[in-house]
C-alpha cells in the first residue's frame, strides 16, 4: 500500500468504491458520529452508576468500526498503526505546528493570558501527562483518521472535500465550546491532510498531545472553559 490512501485503487485490498459502497460508508460514518455525540452528551447528564450507560453508544461505535474494517479487509497497517512513514508524517506536521504555536502565543498575548507550560493537569508530572495525552490522542486519531477519514475518502475521494468533512466533524464534536470547536476544526484540517499524504496514527497522536499542551499553556482557561464540551460545558 502506498503512503497515500487511495480508495479507488484496483488492488484486492483496496477495491474500487462503487455507489452502494459509498452509501454504506456514509451510513457507517453517520452511525459512529451519532454514537459519539450521544455518549458525549449523556456522560455528564447521567450520575453515579447510571454513567455506565455510556458504554452502549461507545460500544456500538467500536463495533461498527471493527466490523467495517473486517468487512473491507483493512489491516492495522492500512489504518496507520505503522512506523515506516512516521518521520515523513512528522515532517508534514512540523511547519503547521510551528505556525500554530506562533498564532497561539500571539492570541494569548492579545487576550492577556499568562504563559504557563505546567498548567495542563498541574497535579501530574508533565512528561506523564504528555504520554497520557498521546495515548488519548491515538484513540481520537484512530477514530477520526483511521475510520472517518478513510470512509470520507470512499464517499468523496481524497482531497479537500473529504478533509473538510473530517475537520467539521471533529470541530462539531467539541461543541458548544466555540473556542475549542474552532481550534479542533483547524487541527482537524491539518491532521486529515497529513493522514491522506502519510497515514501514520502515532505521529498524529504525538502532534495531538503536543498541540493540546500548547493550547492549554498559551490561551486563557476562561476562554477555553477548561476544555469542557457537551453538557459539561454549562456545569
Amino acid at each position: 500500500m502506498s503512503d497515500s490512501y487511495n480508495p479507488d485503487s484496483q488492488s484486492s485490498s483496496e477495491p474500487a468504491a462503487i455507489p452502494s459502497d459509498r452509501a454504506l460508508a456514509s451510513w457507517e460514518m453517520i452511525s459512529v458520529v451519532s454514537s459519539i455525540f450521544i455518549a458525549e452528551w449523556m456522560l455528564v447528564a447521567a450520575a453515579g452508576l447510571t454513567k455506565t450507560i455510556v458504554v452502549i453508544p461507545v460500544g456500538l461505535a467500536v463495533a461498527v468500526m471493527l466490523y467495517s474494517h473486517r468487512l473491507r479487509g483493512e489491516s492495522a497497517r492500512d489504518l496507520g498503526f505503522r512506523f515506516d512513514n512516521f518521520l515523513r508524517a512528522l515532517v508534514y506536521l512540523i511547519l503547521p505546528m510551528a505556525a500554530a504555536l506562533a498564532i497561539l502565543i500571539a492570541v494569548g498575548w492579545r487576550l492577556e493570558a499568562r504563559l504557563d507550560f505546567l498548567r495542563w493537569h498541574s497535579d501530574r508530572n508533565l512528561a506523564l501527562q504528555l504520554v497520557l495525552g498521546t495515548i488519548w490522542g491515538l484513540v481520537q486519531q484512530y477514530a477520526l483518521q483511521g475510520f472517518l477519514n478513510r470512509r470520507a475518502m470512499l464517499v468523496l475521494g481524497p482531497g479537500w472535500p473529504s478533509i473538510l468533512v473530517v475537520a467539521a466533524i471533529f470541530g462539531c464534536l467539541h461543541l458548544p465550546n466555540l473556542w475549542l470547536a474552532a481550534l479542533t476544526f483547524a487541527g482537524g484540517l491539518v491532521w486529515a491532510t497529513v493522514y491522506q499524504k502519510a497515514p501514520n496514527l502515532f505521529a498524529l497522536a504525538l502532534s495531538h498531545s503536543l498541540m493540546t499542551w500548547l493550547i492549554v499553556s498559551t490561551l486563557p482557561m476562561s476562554a477555553l472553559n477548561h476544555l469542557r464540551i457537551g453538557f459539561k460545558y454549562f456545569g
